[in-house]
């Protein structure tokens, strides 16, 4: 079973791509879950959310504390929250930010990969709506999900313009991993 953790803030998403995640590998014909935690947060605040997914039933209900892999929609958040707390050894991060991995406090041990989120958000979709970008270099980045299922996902939840263009965002962020899991 591979884990996956979402870290970003209220207003961002992070609910939404999890479920684009989760939708994404059942395409595939795996097991998932997508689920958030957080309380009375406000918008801005930092929030969480979990993905699982397996070949195999998911049985376990509980929060993700040892991911695989961390999802951070913003950058800020490695500065001020442990964010990287119990990221298996060898595990992956990927960091919407225009800065090199290697000048993130990431450490030593883990894959790390960045996208300009926003900034193809912008160019693409024209709103700063970054979840579907992050969730497309996800799966470029891991090979976790295909694609095509993560655009197929993305235009059922969201028909019509909206969703082709999220769709597009979602391969020029895999353009710009600059490779695939």
């Amino acid at each position: 079973m591979k884990e996956i953790r979402i870290h970003g803030r209220g207003g961002m998403g992070n609910v939404t791509a999890a479920e684009l995640l989760a939708e994404a590998a059942f395409a595939d014909g795996k097991h998932a879950q997508a689920f958030p935690f957080f309380g009375a947060e406000r918008q801005g605040a930092p929030v969480v959310a979990f993905v699982r997914i397996d070949d195999r039933p998911i049985r376990v209900r509980q929060q993700v504390y040892a991911p695989d892999y961390l999802i951070v929609q913003d950058a800020g958040l490695l500065f001020n929250a442990d964010v990287l707390e119990g990221l298996k050894p060898g595990g992956a991060v990927l960091v919407n930010t225009t800065l090199p991995g290697d000048v993130l406090p990431i450490g030593e041990g883990f894959k790390v990969y960045t996208v300009p989120a926003l900034k193809v958000a912008l160019e693409v979709i024209g709103r700063p709506i970054i979840n579907v970008v992050m969730v497309g270099a996800f799966a470029c980045a891991t090979g976790l999900v295909r694609l095509e299922a993560v655009t197929e996902a993305i235009k059922v939840r969201f028909p019509g313009e909206l969703g082709e263009k999220e769709a597009l965002a979602t391969i020029k962020a895999c353009e710009q991993i600059g490779e695939c899991g």
